[in-house]
């Protein structure tokens, strides 16, 4: 089963953290709370695939959250990163644009807006990644297996054995580098290497 991607929410008022997490949870989605700067450089040690961040916080600001992060080598500047702010003013958001911000949201937040935000920024793979190509016949492979079809299901649909699945499949492992055909098939959605949506 494909595992939903973790979103770190990073908000010090509890009524809009809540929400938050409600909302975001009803998407699908993973959802880890902060309700403090400090509190989620912390958290980013969970693996967030993304991160909202509020500004205004009184124990490390949303700049201070952003600042600490990116001094953590190539891994944090490649989660992509939304503001949510009462404040509005220009220098906000070029101080958030210099340090590497992608998106802002104004309060009171626009849930509909907040969740296209989210979903544009997880359909390009966050993470930068080697260079990997599938064969077509491993791209047909792992395009069932990311449908839930089991080896021997995908064997009767390609006309072919059982033993020739699995062989595909554990080829796609190895130029991944993980350890299951679940993580395999995310890995390749996430690198556009499949296409699920068909």
């Amino acid at each position: 089963m494909k595992q939903s991607p973790k979103v770190l929410c990073i908000e010090d008022d509890q009524d809009t953290i809540e929400l938050l997490a409600e909302v975001l949870t009803e998407e699908g989605y993973q959802v880890i709370v902060a309700t403090s700067g400090v509190e989620g450089v912390e958290k980013f040690a969970q693996g967030p695939d993304l991160i909202i961040c509020d500004i205004e916080m009184p124990n490390g600001s949303g700049f201070f959250v952003i600042s600490e992060l990116r001094k953590l080598g190539a891994e944090a500047p490649s989660v992509p990163f939304i503001f949510i702010t009462a404040h509005a003013e220009r220098e906000n958001h070029l101080r958030a644009r210099q340090l590497g911000c992608d998106d802002f949201v104004a309060k009171p937040i626009d849930f509909e807006l907040l969740i296209e935000m989210v979903r544009h920024r997880l359909r390009a793979p966050a993470r930068p990644a080697p260079a990997v190509s599938l064969t077509p016949r491993e791209t047909e492979v792992m395009t069932w297996v990311a449908r839930g079809k089991s080896s021997a299901d995908i064997a009767v649909v390609m006309s072919t054995s059982e033993r020739t699945v699995n062989f595909h499949v554990n080829n796609v492992l190895q130029k991944l580098a993980v350890g299951s055909r679940t993580q395999a098939a995310v890995r390749c959605a996430q690198l556009g290497l499949i296409d699920v949506n068909d």
